[in-house]
C-alpha cells in the first residue's frame, strides 16, 4: 500500500522577542553627598540604619526612665533621705556619749612622710631625741592643745595602729594558707584574739591608771594607740622569721633573735613615749606642806614610774609572745 503524497509543509519560524531588555551593568553607588563625614562612618557607602528611639519622650529607658517622675518613688526617695539623716545623727549622739569623734580624727591626721618616720621610730627607737609632744601656742601665749601626728613625730595616731592590726590577722591566714591549714574560720579567731589582747591590755593599764591617780583627758585614746604599735614588731617577727626558717614558724635562733629585738624596741619605745602620760605632773594641793608635798610626790613617781616598766616590758613580752605563735 502506496501512503499519499502532501504538499510541501511550510518552513518553521523560531519565535523573534518583541521587547528587547539589556541586562543592567552593576555598579557602587557613589557615597551620600547630602550627609557629610561623621565621626560614626566606617567607609561604607551604604546609608547605616540609625538606632529606632523608644517613645517616651526620647528617654531611651522607655517607661522605667519616668520612673522618677512618679509621685510615689519621689515620695520613697524622700523617706529614704530623711531616714538617713536621722539615722546618722543617732549614732553620732550616741557615739559621742563614748568617743569625741573630733578628737577621734586628731588620730587620722596623717601624711605619708609621718608614716614612714614612725615605723622607724617604733622598730629603731634607740637614738630617738627629744620625746616630749609639741603644743600649740593659744591666743594668750600659752601653750594649749598637742599638735596633730602630721605635725609631731612623737603624737600618738590611730592609722599605724589600725593598719597594723588588720595587717596581722591577714599575714597569719596567708601563713596558714601557704601551709595547707587554712580555713575560713581562721580569720575570726586570729581577729578576736587579737582583739582580746587590746582590750585585756587597756583594761589593766586603766586599773592602773585608776589605783595610781593618774588622770589625764584623752588618756583612753592614746592608750589605745599605743598598745596598738605592738603589732608593727609582731608583723616584722613573723616575716622574718618565715622566711629565714622557711615556713617553720618562729622558732629557731634567727626568729627568737628577731623577737627579743623587736620586743625591747617596742617597750624602749613605749617607756619613753608614756611618760607625760603616766608620769603626768603632779598639782598637788598648795595648802599642804612642802615637805609633805615632796614626799608624797616622790613616792607617787616611784610607783608610777614602776607600773610603767612592768606595763612596758612584762606586759609587753607576754602579749607578743601571744600574737607570735603560729
Amino acid at each position: 500500500m502506496q501512503r499519499p503524497s502532501y504538499g510541501q509543509s511550510p518552513p518553521l519560524h523560531h519565535p523573534v522577542p518583541q521587547h528587547v531588555s539589556t541586562v543592567p551593568q552593576l555598579r557602587s553607588p557613589p557615597p551620600p553627598t547630602s550627609q557629610p563625614h561623621s565621626q560614626g562612618y566606617d567607609g561604607s557607602p551604604y546609608q547605616q540604619q540609625q538606632p529606632r528611639v523608644a517613645s517616651g519622650g526620647g528617654n531611651m529607658f522607655g517607661q522605667y526612665g519616668n520612673m522618677m517622675n512618679d509621685p510615689a518613688a519621689q515620695l520613697a526617695s524622700q523617706f529614704g533621705q530623711t531616714a538617713f539623716k536621722q539615722g546618722q545623727e543617732y549614732l553620732e549622739q550616741n557615739v559621742s556619749r563614748f568617743i569625741s569623734v573630733s578628737s577621734l580624727k586628731h588620730y587620722f591626721n596623717v601624711t605619708n612622710f609621718y608614716v614612714i618616720n614612725k615605723l622607724y621610730l617604733v622598730l629603731f627607737p634607740w637614738r630617738h631625741k627629744p620625746w616630749s609632744r609639741k603644743q600649740a601656742v593659744g591666743p594668750n601665749g600659752q601653750e594649749g592643745w598637742y599638735l596633730p601626728p602630721r605635725d609631731d613625730i612623737n603624737s600618738p595616731d590611730m592609722y599605724i595602729p589600725v593598719m597594723s592590726f588588720v595587717t596581722y590577722i591577714f599575714l597569719q591566714t596567708l601563713i596558714a594558707g601557704l601551709r595547707g591549714n587554712f580555713q575560713p574560720e581562721l580569720f575570726g579567731y586570729i581577729a578576736t584574739t587579737a582583739l582580746v589582747v587590746v582590750i585585756v591590755e587597756i583594761l589593766g593599764l586603766k586599773l592602773g591608771c585608776y589605783l595610781l591617780s593618774i588622770s589625764n583627758e584623752s588618756q583612753l585614746l592614746d592608750l589605745v594607740a599605743y598598745s596598738g604599735y605592738k603589732f608593727v614588731g609582731v608583723i616584722v617577727t613573723i616575716s622574718v622569721a618565715e622566711i629565714a626558717n622557711g615556713g617553720n614558724g618562729t622558732g629557731g635562733w634567727i626568729g627568737w633573735t628577731v623577737f627579743f629585738y623587736t620586743f625591747l624596741a617596742n617597750s624602749l619605745f613605749l617607756m619613753r613615749s608614756l611618760k607625760y602620760v603616766l608620769l603626768p605632773e603632779n598639782n598637788s594641793d598648795n595648802r599642804a606642806p612642802m615637805q609633805t608635798m615632796q614626799t608624797e610626790s616622790r613616792a607617787k613617781r616611784n610607783q608610777r614610774t614602776q607600773f610603767l616598766f612592768f606595763y612596758s616590758y612584762v606586759v609587753q613580752l607576754f602579749f607578743m609572745w601571744i600574737l607570735s605563735r603560729p
